[in-house]
């Protein structure tokens, strides 16, 4: 078991088109367990302290930018069309190296492919969104996981809903996003109980039940 972290901060990086289940749904799974325990935390996290809009226009306001170094127990990055252009984000590589090595690096869907790019998954294995959109599963696209492969050809492409390395967590597309959540709470040594509650509270106690096995965690 875990040992328990107080008060565990999760930093969650917004950015332009980033897909919005990606990151509101572990900022909603930390939203409901502070409900049981206000210290833990959860906040946004943009290069910089402006409005972003993300997938379908949804706006939202960063609480930190990169200059601010919040303290966090684990950084994560949602996936969304967004991602291609972060790839190439400099500033974000670099941010993300800056980071402590305490620090969880966890991610949504594409978000992986960031970690992919900066050579951290080499060696590893992760996982990624497996069901393609219609462009993605026509000539011109690519499925994300399979791209994760292109990206990375050291990774070990997994296909379980949540993979844990130790230092990085992935997690597969969209509402994977729930179960990275509830998996980031045991991270910080929260018990079963704990997070079965969590989880029924949001009426969702079914479909953790079903995709909490869902998990390969590699013990480095």
């Amino acid at each position: 078991m875990s040992i328990r972290v107080p008060g565990f901060r999760l930093g969650i990086y917004t950015f332009k088109d980033a897909e919005v289940i990606d990151f509101a749904a572990p900022y909603g799974v930390f939203s409901v367990a502070r409900r049981f325990d206000p210290e833990l935390d959860v906040f946004l996290i943009a290069e910089n302290l402006r409005p972003i809009q993300t997938q379908a226009g949804l706006m939202v306001m960063p609480n930190y930018g990169f200059s601010d170094r919040p303290a966090m127990d684990a950084f994560l990055i949602p996936g969304g069309f967004g991602t291609r252009q972060e790839l190439h984000n400099t500033n974000l590589h670099q941010f993300i190296r800056q980071l402590p090595e305490s620090c969880l690096l966890t991610s949504v869907c594409t978000g992986s492919w960031i970690y992919a790019k900066m050579g951290l998954l080499d060696g590893l294995p992760a996982t990624n969104r497996k069901e393609p959109d219609r462009l993605e599963a026509s000539n011109f696209g690519k499925v994300p996981i399979d791209r994760l492969a292109e990206i990375a050809p050291a990774c070990r492409i997994s296909k379980a809903r949540v993979v844990d390395t130790g230092r990085i967590v992935t997690s597969g597309g969209i509402t994977s996003g729930m179960e990275i959540g509830f998996h980031l709470l045991r991270r910080a040594g929260y018990g079963e109980e704990f997070v079965s509650e969590v989880a029924r509270t949001m009426e969702y106690h079914q479909a953790y039940e079903l995709y909490r096995q869902d998990l390969e965690v590699v013990n480095s």
